[in-house]
């Protein structure tokens, strides 16, 4: 099936503002938002390496969304798959483990990533299909799209949004929207 132009408004399309450059601009919908990219800039998906600090290129789908419902009542958005956080989940980054890059409920002997943090990060996370199916191992892992640190530091990978601009995004993003990193 194809998808017509008018279906790929709803896309975040992410482009770096150089192959190395932590920070990028993002479209969707006509709007315009800065954002924060990998610490080390990015790589062909193909190429991403687990702790490499790359953003990953490439075509991802929308998968789901997470929420603290501590902080924060449920976002508007029209993702409608959309779960809240517990002190309980983590996501395993540990290449070799049967649950690598996916969501799992702590403790967990290979998990490296807590989603329940104190810094705000993941205070709404929405969760992308990178290196999901087929799962390689050591291709990367959690990587995501959430809240930025201030002034736009880099991520491990993900892509992060200030948290009106995330807001933003998230009226925008449908189901079936991609994210389009370039």
């Amino acid at each position: 099936m194809q998808v017509s132009s008018r279906d790929r408004r709803h896309d975040l399309v992410v482009r770096a503002l150089s192959r190395r450059a932590t920070r990028g601009i993002a479209t969707i919908s006509g709007l315009k938002l800065a954002c924060a990219l990998g610490r080390t800039g990015t790589a062909q998906a193909a190429m991403k390496r687990e702790g490499d600090g790359k953003t990953p290129v490439g075509r991802f789908k929308v998968r789901y969304m997470l929420y603290r419902p501590d902080r924060q009542p449920r976002p508007r958005a029209s993702i409608t798959d959309i779960r809240p956080l517990t002190p309980a989940d983590g996501w395993c980054e540990r290449p070799g483990d049967r649950h690598y890059n996916r969501q799992v409920r702590l403790p967990h002997p290979a998990v490296t990533d807590r989603m329940w943090r104190e810094d705000h990060l993941y205070d709404v996370v929405v969760v992308i299909d990178h290196n999901e199916r087929p799962r390689l191992e050591g291709r990367g892992s959690a990587v995501f799209i959430h809240l930025a640190r201030s002034g736009y530091r880099p991520t491990a990978g993900c892509i992060a949004f200030s948290r009106r601009d995330l807001a933003l995004v998230l009226t925008r993003l449908r189901p079936g929207s991609a994210v389009v990193v370039v």
